[in-house]
């Protein structure tokens, strides 16, 4: 399980999209639902893996500053 800060930065990357997609919604309130609910819970582990795939996409990108001159 990711430390309190990983997992604020991995909540960073889906968040807004998140609530852009339920509108009526917000991701704060599916995360305390996805305590009882176990559709929640799948809900919620979907865009998690969605933000761990972003955070591994973003960590193996190239540096956009080129080498050294």
């Amino acid at each position: 399980m990711p430390n309190n800060e990983e997992q604020s930065y991995l909540e960073s990357l889906v968040r807004a999209e998140f609530e852009r997609c339920h509108p009526d919604d917000t991701f704060e309130d599916l995360k305390r639902r996805a305590a009882f609910s176990k559709e929640d819970k799948g809900l919620l582990r979907d865009w998690m893996a969605i933000a761990k795939a972003r955070a591994a996409a973003q960590r193996t990108k190239p540096s956009p500053m080129g080498p050294a001159a």
